[in-house]
């Protein structure tokens, strides 16, 4: 007789593979939902370097090389064309303004001026001989007025005397008219001769002024050529320096031609070339500090030039107040520049982390220092020193500021 089986309640030996593998499964899915998947590199700890960003005082300052130039330099160069005839003067010596340079030569412009001076010697003579000629024609015009007036006055009084005869019968009616006629006629004549001599005073006035206006023109053109035989002497245009004067002996020249330079040594500039990063913070006016065998001197921007070249831009300061004894063209000092006043920020020391980054990102160890986390952060302004942390690190946290070119994209380093 069969009997019914009873079927067994709870875990049996066959379901034992099911339940592991749903643990298994469990835990596979748990570790990928809540586990640390951040790729992670092994770093010995000999090789970085680990700072503590802290609150403190960031000044807000660029530390740049400057090279100290003469505060003018003033260029030289020839009015006349010539050819370098003598060097009065090598290059380095002190000369005064005025002082002769160079001295050119040129024989075409010794022609051009004899030439001149024959030109107007002739017109000279041509002036004087009209002048003569006028006098002369004046002299004339007044003899010939006096004539007239003789015979006016011989008219009348033969017109008179007739004129009486004529009432007594005593002449003709003709001869009356005749010697009536003959004084008129010399009145009109002595009129004629009035106007003329009118005229001609006033033209003759006019001709000899604008004849001596003409030959005072001659002559100061004419000392305006005499000068360019002074101007192949090349001459100093300020006291100061001959820090160029780049001619030799026989080099033709022309005028207009940079020859040398003279470099004004009664004070001094400093030119230096910034990062364009701060081009738009560095501004005329902007005040700074260098130091020199051991004391402090103080500049100020004051000219900022515009064009970006090789990623940096050209500024000008000058000094204020004392200057070095020792101050000489061509030397280089390091100069800060303060771009704004101190202020309460938390900093961390500058590194080579921030060529890889760009201050957007950076390690921060843990309190154990076995680890170290990538974390977002945002860095804002940054002197020769330190970095100014706008966001993302606390007072006392540790950070790798070290090279970041061999760690990848691993976002946790393990420190051994």
């Amino acid at each position: 007789m069969d009997r019914v089986l009873e079927k067994k309640k709870g875990l049996q030996k066959k379901h034992i593979p099911y339940v592991a593998g749903g643990a298994a499964l469990l835990l596979i899915l748990g570790w990928l939902i809540f586990g640390d998947h951040s790729s992670s590199l092994k770093v010995d700890s000999r090789t970085v370097t680990i700072e503590t960003a802290h609150r403190g005082q960031f000044n807000d300052y660029v530390q740049v090389n400057g090279s100290v130039l003469p505060i003018t330099t003033v260029q030289i160069s020839p009015l006349e064309s010539g050819n370098v005839d003598v060097k009065v003067v090598e290059e380095g010596a002190m000369v005064k303004k005025g002082d002769v340079i160079v001295k050119l030569a040129n024989p075409q412009l010794n022609m051009e001026i004899l030439t001149s001076e024959a030109d107007l010697a002739y017109q000279e003579n041509q002036l004087r001989d009209t002048r003569v000629s006028m006098e002369q024609e004046k002299l004339n015009l007044q003899q010939e007025r006096l004539q007239t007036e003789i015979d006016v006055t011989r008219a009348k009084r033969k017109y008179e005397q007739y004129e009486a005869l004529h009432r007594e019968n005593l002449i003709s009616n003709e001869e009356y008219l005749q010697a009536k006629e003959d004084y008129e006629l010399s009145v009109q004549k002595k009129d004629l001769i009035y106007n003329r001599q009118e005229q001609d005073s006033i033209f003759r006035a006019l001709q000899v002024d604008n004849m001596e206006i003409s030959l005072e023109s001659m002559k100061k053109n004419m000392e305006l050529i005499r000068q360019r035989v002074d101007n192949l002497n090349v001459r100093a245009n300020i006291d100061g320096e001959l820090g160029l004067l780049d001619v030799v002996l026989g080099q033709y020249v022309a005028s207009g031609t940079k020859v040398g330079q003279i470099n004004d040594l009664s004070d001094y500039k400093i030119e230096a070339m910034i990062d364009e990063h701060y081009i738009d913070r560095v501004k005329p006016g902007l005040e700074g500090t260098f130091e020199r065998q051991g004391k402090k001197f103080n500049l100020v921007v004051k000219t900022v030039f515009p064009e970006v070249r090789d990623g940096q831009f050209r500024t000008w300061c000058y000094l204020t107040g004392e200057r070095p004894d020792n101050i000489r063209s061509g030397q280089t000092y390091n100069l800060n520049l303060e771009l704004g006043q101190p202020t309460d920020a938390i900093i961390i020391p500058r590194g080579a982390f921030y060529q890889t980054t760009g201050g957007s990102w950076i390690f921060v160890v843990s309190p154990d220092g076995t680890k170290a986390y990538r974390r977002s952060v945002k860095l804002g302004r940054q002197n020769p020193r330190y970095y100014e942390v706008l966001d993302g690190l606390d007072d006392g946290e540790k950070v790798i500021v070290s090279s970041y070119e061999t760690y990848g994209d691993n976002e946790v380093l393990l420190l051994k």
